[in-house]
């Protein structure tokens, strides 16, 4: 099979590798989830001076999916993200983005600009500007420096900003300055600068982390909110969000040395004697 070239933003054809033997002609500009899902990893491995970082890592999401991964300190979780989102290279192994894109051949512009948004644990806002400008700023659009003196907001791209304002419950906030806001309302604020690119698969580290519990339950309701619009991977700790989360039904991955330790509902994960022993048990 030959490579097929996807040329927006200048991505390197290689994304496409043919050889793969994974799929058929993607539609360019479009992620091929004809089989249903969105990420793909298959025995990766990162080893750091000698440290297995990932151990042969396989692992699936669906495409609308938001799936929860847990596990303990250094078992791998945030390397993993690292690989997804390009900024670590790993030694073995295939990463895919739905059925074309092999995303170990693009550096972490492309992958950003393919579909993919990463939150990290601590906000990051433009502190300066207002809420509103912070939407603004992060809006997928053409950001050459032509483009941008004469760029002007039509009224969908107003009406986007308003529908994200309400979305994050940041409406009343939309002319504070970003940096006055509180830990939970930035938090809220950098994944709706995220939905503002309009990511197909939004990865989010640890998001809950030095929210109150009242916070917490509001980000857990936009999450699940957002259930469905893309496919999103959720990092935590904090065993009640993830619960928010998940439900009786949603499924949970524990990652224990680099590698998938357990995977299923929640109830089954929190009565699997390995992960009792190895997480949960601590």
């Amino acid at each position: 099979m030959s490579d097929y070239v996807y040329d927006a933003d200048a991505i390197d054809e290689r994304a496409f590798g043919g050889d793969a033997g994974m799929g058929h002609v993607a539609t360019p500009g479009e992620i091929d989830i004809s089989h249903g899902t969105i990420l793909y990893l298959d025995d990766v491995t990162v080893s750091f001076d000698g440290f297995r970082a990932l151990n042969k890592l396989s692992l699936a999401i669906d495409a609308g999916e938001l799936r929860c991964i847990i596990g303990p300190n250094g078992a791998g979780k945030t390397t993993m993200m690292d690989v997804i989102t390009g900024k670590t290279e790993p030694d073995s192994g295939k990463v895919f983005l739905g059925q074309t894109i092999d995303l170990t051949r693009m550096n972490e512009p492309e992958i950003a600009r393919i579909g993919i948004g990463r939150k990290f644990q601590k906000p990051t806002v433009f502190e300066q500007h207002p809420v509103w400008e912070n939407l603004e700023l992060a809006m997928k659009t053409d950001k050459g420096w032509f483009a941008s003196l004469r760029a002007r907001l039509d009224r969908a791209a107003q009406a986007r900003i308003e529908e994200t304002l309400a979305l994050i419950r940041l409406e009343g906030e939309a002319r504070r300055p970003a940096g006055e806001l509180s830990h939970g309302q930035k938090q809220r604020l950098e994944i709706g600068m995220l939905l503002m690119q309009q990511p197909a698969l939004l990865l989010l580290d640890e998001p809950a982390a030095g929210m109150t519990d009242d916070e917490t339950m509001q980000l857990a309701d936009l999450l699940n909110h957002l259930r469905g619009t893309c496919s999103m991977m959720v990092v935590e700790h904090d065993m009640e969000f993830v619960a928010a989360l998940a439900g009786e039904a949603g499924m949970v991955t524990v990652m224990a040395e680099g590698s998938v330790l357990a995977h299923g509902t929640l109830d089954t994960v929190k009565n699997d004697p390995n992960v009792i022993e190895s997480y949960l048990g601590r």
